[in-house]
């Protein structure tokens, strides 16, 4: 069964390029505009990884970071900071892999495969 990556990002063109990226490579999303959004979608999907934005306008990735944390159930959930926030690798206590935008995806979906423990 395919993994499940929860892509939040408020740029529509960053959260369309992610998940076709990791469809490609065989695995399932579920996207989210905001920390809200993310936030709903983590409890009802149980995401395997998720991938993660800061700047968001209404409920910021540092404010999600802090909720899922918080969530007994989601607390172990491993994160991928993909932002341009100067200071970003601080913004999450203990996050898989940091990465710029924009991205390189080799690099990037190496990232991806360590953070679900998958072998290359």
């Amino acid at each position: 069964m395919a993994k499940t990556i929860l892509v939040i990002d408020d740029e529509a063109d960053v959260r369309i390029y992610l998940t076709r990226l990791l469809h490609k490579h065989g695995y399932q999303t579920v996207t989210a505009e905001d920390g809200f959004q993310g936030i709903e979608a983590a409890r009802e999907h149980r995401p395997d990884l998720v991938i993660l934005d800061l700047m968001m306008p209404r409920k910021s990735g540092t404010d999600f970071y802090r909720k899922l944390s918080s969530d007994k159930e989601l607390a172990e959930t491993p994160v991928i900071v993909v932002s341009g926030l100067a200071g970003r690798h601080l913004a999450v206590k203990k996050p898989e892999a940091v990465f710029d935008k924009p991205i390189v995806p080799r690099e990037f979906l190496a990232a991806v495969r360590k953070a679900l423990g998958e072998d290359e």
